[in-house]
């Protein structure tokens, strides 16, 4: 039986965005695969709830995204680059019973965030546009051969002028209505703001968010609005605090969202919250629930309109959960649906069915089906069964321990396919990011902790305190402390780990992104556990990442209660960077160069730092990348960052004959170079 390598990536297949047709028979999702070095396919696909196998409902052409039934089931909406140069999402209907499907929009800034009419004769959807796009109606229709110019030079004057891997340019997030008898555009907002979530109340009616504030950048207020599209009017219904979150309205004008406190907002938890009309009032059913919501959560109206369906991590799971909408003073009014033991990533619920896209520690990740009451799920898609019926999967055992303070800390120990326990074998530390976020034995770096366990290396990673799925008190207890409490954790985690016979605690090696990248940087200033080590994407230099990222500058206010020019030693002494000069393992640093929400100085000054320190250093940079490399950067250099990581750790293993890679051909040992050779 073959092993999992990293090349292997370019041949795995991941469904998400599962979406229920009406009558609750079949259910569309997205499949999408690696189609060569730099871009992927992303193919709506419809299965029978019944179990036959899924049908491609759309053509291999371009990536499709969002999958949305009409109200009466008849056709089914998306959006797709398809015929775009560029990465530009437009407006697609295709009929239920398949056939050719027709382009609706042809705008300047894209289209997200989709949604259907009761009636089904219209669709709201989102857009980012400049100020000059709506002056010249490119936001309603633009000619297929319009390019927009790049900016030169770059005039900013926001707060936040990038994100992701994109800078704004101008634009704003806007809300926009399209007739489907006609194809014809409506503009709804405009102005020098951007709207956050949209749904339809009736057919005439439309909810939707605005960030609001001095400045709106800087700001987690959120006003909702109502608009009457007959007479154009806007009012104003609620203002609260959030992320900016999907807001989902019901029939009766109900409206559902996510709040996070501003205060401390970093180390607060997501509740859900439903505003009333009707009454004035705010609830709040999630109160009694001491969970947070998953990373990047949608939220679901059940059928009936008096239950709510979301996500939340669960102590190593991800799991749908539902309440009633005017409930919730205790943990026990929220119930599980869907989703131990998995990691499920996306859901919908209809009137008799709920489908959710998840993986599990045998498996990258499926669509399964479930009742909108909860039950034992059953697995409708089998997307990778052809490679995994050939791979030797290994099961992550948990694993329980205490830390310092005497805190149960949960974990998880990979081990390679041919395990002896008579042997010994070197060890791989995995740190997550967030840092508010949660490892689980079945999430996005399954391809990853399988290729190193399958080169021989047992992997260990945990949730230190921190972390999301342990309640809010467990989230916040790293405040003004990140790297001291982490890693008296992982430390922690380490010692149980190496008391095994089978572990040799003279060859371990560490690595982490982002957070898990400082969390490197830091560990391998304050401790000499590790042989070698890998900094991916890691926030190194406080002072900097509070200038140069996105919004998570936010995380510095918050977690730490300070900012640069209040307390800039303070800062300072809490950044791996201040602490190089005493790493002595041999360290690569990697990161993506577009990456805006932690951008590449940190990592840069790293370098630096490293290279004058003597430390056996290199930096490896990735052009084009954000920074979800790891999970969806362009598939060649998803697979030569698994690879490099693998090729620096074997340089310094007592397990391997290699010389260090730093004494090889830069390219040596890597798929990439057997490819060109061939």
């Amino acid at each position: 039986m073959q092993t999992v390598e990293p090349a292997d990536y370019r041949d795995l297949a991941l469904a998400s965005s599962p979406a229920v047709s009406p009558g609750g028979e079949r259910v569309a999702f997205v499949r999408t695969v690696p189609r060569d070095d730099e871009s992927y396919e992303a193919t709506v696909y419809v299965a029978p709830v019944g179990g036959d196998e899924p049908e491609r409902f759309t053509l291999s052409e371009g990536v499709d995204a969002e999958p949305t039934w009409s109200p009466s089931g008849d056709r089914l909406a998306f959006v797709s680059t398809r015929g775009e140069d560029d990465d530009r999402q437009q407006l697609w209907v295709l009929d239920a019973d398949g056939g050719e499907a027709r382009q609706v929009t042809s705008v300047v800034g894209g289209v997200n965030s989709i949604t259907w009419s009761p009636d089904g004769e219209r669709i709201a959807f989102l857009q980012q546009v400049t100020r000059e796009d709506r002056d010249e109606d490119r936001d309603r229709h633009v000619d297929s051969e319009y390019e927009p110019e790049e900016p030169d030079p770059r005039v900013i004057d926001r707060t936040v002028y990038r994100a992701g891997a994109q800078y704004t340019d101008g634009r704003r997030t806007h809300v926009y209505g399209v007739d489907l008898t006609d194809d014809a555009v409506r503009r709804l907002t405009t102005g020098d703001v951007d709207h956050v979530g949209v749904d339809w109340v009736d057919t005439e009616t439309l909810y939707y968010g605005r960030k609001v504030g001095e400045d709106p950048d800087d700001s987690l207020t959120i006003e909702i609005f109502e608009q009457d599209l007959e007479t154009g009017t806007e009012t104003s219904l609620t203002t609260d605090t959030s992320w900016g979150t999907p807001l989902r309205a019901t029939s009766d004008g109900r409206v559902a969202y996510f709040h996070t406190p501003a205060e401390r907002s970093t180390l607060r938890q997501t509740e859900v919250r439903v505003f009333d009309p009707g009454t004035g009032t705010t609830h709040t059913p999630t109160a009694g629930l001491d969970r947070t919501m998953a990373y990047d959560a949608d939220i679901c109206w059940g059928h009936d309109e008096e239950r709510l369906y979301f996500p939340t991590p669960e102590a190593g799971s991800v799991v749908l959960r539902r309440v009633r909408w005017d409930e919730g003073e205790s943990a026990d009014d929220t119930t599980i649906v869907a989703g131990s033991g998995m990691h499920l990533t996306d859901f919908d619920v209809g009137r008799d069915v709920a489908a959710f896209a998840a993986s599990e520690w045998d498996h990258p990740g499926d669509v399964f089906l479930s009742t909108p009451g909860g039950g034992e799920g059953t697995r409708l898609t089998r997307l990778n069964s052809g490679y995994l019926d050939d791979r030797a999967v290994c099961q992550p055992e948990e694993l329980s321990f205490e830390n310092p303070d005497g805190d149960e800390i949960q974990g998880w120990l990979l081990t390679p396919p041919d395990f002896d326990p008579d042997e010994t074998y070197p060890l791989v530390v995995e740190v997550h990011g967030g840092p508010h976020v949660m490892w689980s034995p079945s999430d996005t770096m399954w391809h990853e902790f399988q290729s190193l366990a399958a080169a021989g290396y047992c992997v260990f990673f945990c949730n230190p305190r921190g972390s999301a799925g342990y309640g809010e008190a467990f989230m916040a207890a790293i405040e003004r402390n990140w790297g001291a409490v982490t890693s008296a954790d992982v430390l922690a985690g380490l010692d149980a780990v190496c008391a095994r016979d089978s572990i040799d605690a003279e060859n371990v090696f560490l690595t982490g992104g982002s957070f898990g990248g400082y969390m490197t940087a830091w560990l391998a200033g304050h401790s000499d556990r590790f042989r070698a080590t890998v900094a991916q994407r890691g926030v190194y230099d406080l002072l900097g990442f509070y200038g140069s990222t996105d919004v998570a500058y936010k995380l510095v206010e918050g977690d730490f209660g300070t900012r640069p020019w209040d307390d800039p030693e303070f800062l300072w002494e809490h950044s791996p960077a201040a602490h190089a000069e005493t790493i002595d393992a041999p360290t690569l640093v990697m990161h993506a160069e577009n990456d805006f929400r932690v951008p590449i100085d940190g990592a840069e000054l790293l370098f630096r730092f490293l290279r004058k320190a003597g430390t056996p250093t290199r930096f490896v940079r990735y052009p084009r990348e954000g920074h979800e490399l790891s999970r969806s950067g362009e598939p060649a250099h998803v697979v030569d960052r698994i690879e490099r990581i693998q090729r620096w750790f074997d340089g310094y293993s007592d397990y391997r004959d290699v010389p260090p890679a730093l004494e090889r051909d830069r390219d040596a040992g890597l798929s990439a170079a057997e490819d060109d050779a061939e």
